[in-house]
This record gives structure tokens, C-alpha cells and sequence, in this order.
């Protein structure tokens, strides 16, 4: 169904609509999230991955909640925006090698599809509220708040460890090329230049 069809009249559809959304949305994290945690090499990253699926089934259930409030059937509405993300992030993973650059393109990837999340549940609270249903926007509020911390998780857990780590190839490769361009004719030309570069970034 597009979003803007002639099944939307009224706000109370648009609300239906989206929790639909979210509710595929989530159907699809939970497949999702056992490859990423495979494809995790950091420990704690594949811990975090462990804990939010069971925090995923959860929100599901609670999805269901809401839905049997509103006496709505459980159901899925397909969500390009959340297959592209997660498609995205597959692609991405493929092509990458090295483990510790793997482990920081799945939390780009994880943060890409909390942002979406709380993208939708921050507006689902908004319209539960605005439609006089304080029961389902506490319901939701609950899980928004869930996403915010995992997303906070993670951002923490890439600054203190992931990043850092997958960083260090770098100096590593141009080492390796610093050595190669040993006893050339510009050789010294070369030390000149990349002491001057690293002591740029220290100004910097």
C-alpha cells in the first residue's frame, strides 16, 4: 500500500498506517539482527546485538498490545525505507574484510535503523496523544524510550573501542608504503613531507 492512498481519510487511519510500518519494521530487525550478531567480531558488540533482539521480540509483543487496543488484527505494512537500510547495511558488510572494520560499518548500520525507529515511534507518541489514546502512547512511549538508549549504547560503544580499533588499519598500510618508498631518489623528500602531515593533525 503507498502511504498517501485512498485507504488514509482520516488520522486514525494515518495512526494505523504507520504502526503497520513499524510493526513490519520490527518483523524485519528480528531477522535481521541474528546475522549482524554472527558477523560481529567484537564481544560486546555481539552481546549488545543479543540483548536488543530480545529487546526487539518484546516490542513486538508490544506492538501486538497496542494493535488489540485499538481492536485492530496484527498486521505489517511493507516499509522500503527499513528494507533499504537493512539491504544497505548487508551490501555493505559483504565487501568488508577486516574485522574491526567490520564491527564499526554494523554499528553505523544498527544506528541507521534506530534513527528510523525512533523516527516513527517519537511520531506515533505524538499522534497517540493527539487522538486521546494515553493508553497506547504509553505503551509506545515505552519503547521509544528503549531505542534512545540503545542508540545511545551504541554511539558509546563505538567512540570507547570500535572505532579506535578499526581506525588503527590505517597507519599500518601507510607504514607499509613508507618502507617500500625506502632508498628511492625522493625518499627523504617523503619522511620530510609525512612528519609534516602528522605534526598538522597535532596542531589540529
Amino acid at each position: 500500500m503507498a502511504m498517501f492512498s485512498e485507504e488514509i481519510r482520516t488520522m486514525d487511519d494515518l495512526f494505523v498506517h504507520q504502526l503497520a510500518d513499524i510493526y513490519y519494521a520490527e518483523c524485519r530487525i528480528e531477522k535481521a539482527l541474528p546475522e549482524m550478531m554472527e558477523k560481529a567480531a567484537d564481544v560486546e558488540l555481539k552481546r549488545g546485538f543479543k540483548q536488543h533482539l530480545a529487546e526487539t521480540k518484546k516490542q513486538i509483543k508490544r506492538l501486538e498490545q497496542v494493535f488489540k487496543k485499538l481492536d485492530q488484527e496484527p498486521k505489517g505494512t511493507e516499509c522500503p525505507a527499513i528494507d533499504g537500510i537493512i539491504e544497505e547495511a548487508e551490501d555493505i558488510a559483504g565487501e568488508i574484510e577486516d574485522k574491526e572494520v567490520l564491527n564499526a560499518a554494523l554499528i553505523a548500520a544498527a544506528q541507521a535503523v534506530e534513527h528510523y525507529e525512533i523516527t516513527r515511534y517519537g511520531t506515533l507518541v505524538a499522534w497517540a496523544k493527539q487522538l486521546g489514546r494515553k493508553d497506547v502512547a504509553t505503551l509506545l512511549t515505552q519503547t521509544l524510550k528503549e531505542e534512545v538508549a540503545t542508540d545511545k549504547k551504541l554511539t558509546m560503544m563505538a567512540k570507547k573501542s570500535v572505532n579506535p580499533k578499526a581506525s588503527r588499519k590505517a597507519p599500518a598500510r601507510k607504514s607499509a608504503g613508507a618502507s617500500a618508498a625506502r632508498g628511492g631518489a625522493r625518499t627523504k623528500a617523503a619522511r620530510s613531507g609525512g612528519a609534516n602531515g602528522r605534526r598538522g593533525r597535532r596542531a589540529a
